[in-house]
């Protein structure tokens, strides 16, 4: 079987997975979720209010200061919304998985028995943030 087939039967089988469709169904009751999405409507208006403060010229700080309140209000809301909380908890379960998943492969080219890869290797501390990192393990 070649290499790219087997990739696209293991993608099939993440789709199949526990952690896929609860991603999915998180995703598709933000999506539904009116208030939810007025908050984030309300979220990417105040967030052009206050580049647009930032880029004035001259500055008004006391704009900025406040459209900057109003945004971290909003984002508190939006992040502690029922759904978008089970959404993130749904995005952190399966990009575990996909990082365990990763982990066997780069361990698998580096010469290490695919049967005994580590999912996590030892000393990783891996959050499953890219932003932060400093490079893969």
């Amino acid at each position: 079987m070649d290499i790219i087939k087997m990739t696209r039967e293991l993608g099939k089988a993440i789709q199949q997975s526990a952690e896929y469709k609860r991603m999915e169904a998180s995703k598709n009751a933000n999506d539904n979720d009116i208030e939810l999405q007025n908050q984030i409507e309300e979220f990417n208006l105040i967030r052009m209010q206050l580049s647009t403060a930032m880029q004035a010229e001259p500055k008004d700080d006391e704009a900025v200061a406040k459209y900057d309140a109003q945004l971290k209000e909003i984002y508190t809301k939006v992040m502690g919304n029922k759904n978008m909380l089970e959404f993130n908890d749904a995005k952190q379960e399966i990009d575990k998985m996909m990082n365990g998943i990763t982990n066997i492969l780069m361990m698998s080219v580096n010469g290490e028995d695919p049967e005994t890869c580590d999912v996590e290797p030892e000393g990783s501390s891996c959050g499953g943030s890219c932003s932060s990192c400093s490079g893969c393990h």
